[in-house]
């Protein structure tokens, strides 16, 4: 039953979907059912929340990293993320900010918005309605928690994904770095 206010949600974690090998992001309901729910994700925004959850330091700041440095900047603060719809299994999420000229509401894919609220250490809510749709009423205390709780291969292809991202970025550097002159005989 959809209520008026948005629920608050908590992070349960990041895991691989066996049939697709996708990354799924879990968020649960603070109260009330404790619907689970469960949004597919990109590879590098699952590896974006995982690290993030786990307080991991990367050399460079990751994108959602710039994203929480510039509301910084600019005197932004992130008060919420909501998930506010769900359309043929897309999902779409809004950040809500607070500005030095006032409130602000910037619409956001999921992934990104909840990569960029563990960082910036805002609650995550979730519509009512999706919660109806989406939601998954999952008994606490069953093996699907025991499952979220234990690190899986997904850590190790996220890992080994950023590897790759360094080594492009360090080709990237080299390119930039040549001039034709340096091949000619």
């Amino acid at each position: 039953m959809a209520s008026s206010e948005p629920a608050p949600m908590e992070l349960v974690g990041v895991r691989r979907d066996i049939a697709g090998n996708i990354p799924v992001v879990f968020l649960r309901e603070r109260s009330g059912e404790r619907r689970l729910l469960p949004i597919y994700i990109g590879q590098p925004e699952g590896a974006s929340i995982q690290w993030a959850m786990e307080g991991r330091e990367t050399t460079r700041p990751l994108s959602h990293d710039l994203i929480v440095n510039i509301f910084g900047a600019l005197g932004a603060v992130l008060d919420k993320v909501v998930i506010t719809e769900v359309n043929e299994g897309i999902f779409f999420a809004e950040l809500h900010l607070q500005s030095r000229s006032g409130p602000v509401v910037v619409s956001s894919r999921p992934s990104d918005a909840i990569a960029v609220a563990v960082r910036a250490g805002c609650t995550i809510y979730c519509e009512g309605e999706v919660l109806d749709i989406a939601g998954k009423l999952v008994p606490q205390g069953d093996e699907f928690d025991d499952d979220l709780n234990e690190s899986d291969d997904l850590e190790d292809s996220l890992d080994e994904d950023l590897a790759t991202d360094d080594l492009v970025d360090e080709f990237r550097d080299f390119i930039d770095s040549i001039n034709p002159e340096d091949f000619q005989s």
